[in-house]
């Protein structure tokens, strides 16, 4: 079988997870993602690549998302932080690049009352699903979504 690469995308302020504010976002950094990943996909995860970005800023994760989509990447598992909520420039982009995208998020958005604007997503409608409240478990849990989304596709054909 061929190797699927995964886009792990992280918006603004997520470039220290693990050493952020621990209390909402959890002390694992995303350098213990391909541990995390071996029990869950088992035998399939020497067929899953992981390409990481960062950025604090829109239009470098448009761009980003846009070389996704020229390079062929297979999905996204994308973290877009507080843009989530206020970034109609990334909507746009995840409604036109036709990957299949996972929306995560490590802390629980819909528990978070105290501010109505972060239970909302904007990106949500482009995306296959979405992953919230599990720290970085979710990145995880978004790359078994991926993978079992293509091999659904595969089956389809």
């Amino acid at each position: 079988m061929s190797t699927r690469k995964y886009l792990i995308l992280n918006g603004p302020n997520l470039g220290h997870i693990g050493t952020r504010q621990p209390e909402i976002y959890g002390s694992q950094g995303l350098d213990s993602l391909p541990e995390i990943l071996k029990p869950m996909l088992g035998e399939a995860v020497g067929e899953v690549e992981l390409v990481f970005h960062h950025s604090n800023f829109e239009g470098n994760l448009i761009d980003r998302l846009e070389m996704a989509r020229r390079e062929g990447l297979d999905g996204v598992a994308f973290n877009a932080g507080a843009l989530t909520h206020t970034s109609l420039a990334l909507a746009d982009c995840l409604a036109w690049i036709g990957l299949p995208c996972v929306e995560v998020h490590l802390s629980n958005i819909f528990a978070r009352t105290d501010e109505p604007l972060r239970q909302k997503s904007l990106m949500g409608k482009s995306c296959i699903g979405v992953v919230a409240g599990f720290g970085i478990l979710g990145y995880a849990l978004a790359v078994l979504a991926l993978e079992r989304h293509a091999a659904k596709l595969q089956d389809n054909k």
